[in-house]
């Protein structure tokens, strides 16, 4: 379709667009934070979206999870994710994947990514596929939520912010006690989506090696560095 980039085009090149239609990003998690994510990518279009996710839907996503809907509970995230961006904008590849990312699986379904999207919600599969990322040379997008609050990264290979953040926290972190609300996935998924592009289209400042720490509802917005903590 012609003018389907039209509105991205005083901000994207005709180049850029292109360049974006020759990419391929890993999106590991399909719920709250990943199914906004693939939808933001898939209509910036970025070529290649292969979406990682072996749980389904249930009830308690339909308050924040953008691919959730009564008609699809109990079904694979990872299929409703390809489902919905073939009807939005069938020029963008999605790749349904409906296992958990595992140490057996991490480096297949890292071959050939220019970009990873954390949208997990385990540290135990954060450090994994960070840890998998970096021995492919590959940069991480890391985002997570808790309530109110959010915080967003960019981890090159090498760098131990994940590490140091999530090193001693075992299974899920403070959400299972905050909660997660929607509009906090939404903005965070939309600094990940951000981050994405500026790495795909090589432009733009990246802040390496720190992370930006924001507060909805007081409006608390912070970067705190970890580049010195190695």
């Amino acid at each position: 379709m012609q003018d389907r980039y039209e509105r991205n085009r005083e901000a994207i090149t005709p180049g850029e667009q292109q360049l974006l239609a020759e990419k391929h990003v890993l999106v590991v998690g399909c719920g709250g934070l990943g199914g906004y994510i693939i939808e933001t990518l898939g209509r910036l279009g970025v070529g290649y979206i292969t979406v990682v996710d072996g749980d389904v839907f249930q009830p308690s996503n339909l308050n924040r999870q953008l691919l959730s809907s009564m008609e699809n509970l109990g079904r694979s995230k990872a299929e409703a994710a390809a489902e919905r961006m073939a009807a939005i904008n069938p020029e963008v590849q999605v790749i349904p994947v409906s296992e958990y990312l595992t140490a057996e699986n991490a480096a297949a379904l890292l071959r050939g990514q220019d970009a990873v999207v954390d949208a997990l919600d385990r540290a135990q599969a954060r450090l994994l596929l960070a840890e998998h990322a970096a021995r492919a040379g590959i940069p991480v997008v890391h985002g997570a939520i808790a309530g109110w609050c959010a915080r967003i990264a960019v981890i090159f290979p090498g760098d131990p912010t994940l590490n140091l953040l999530y090193g001693g926290e075992p299974g899920q972190g403070l959400e299972r006690v905050t909660g997660n609300l929607s509009f906090t996935a939404a903005c965070t998924a939309s600094f990940q989506a951000a981050e994405t592009l500026k790495l795909l289209l090589g432009r733009g400042r990246v802040r390496r090696g720190a992370t930006l720490e924001l507060d909805l509802l007081t409006g608390a917005v912070e970067w705190l560095d970890w580049s010195g903590d190695h």
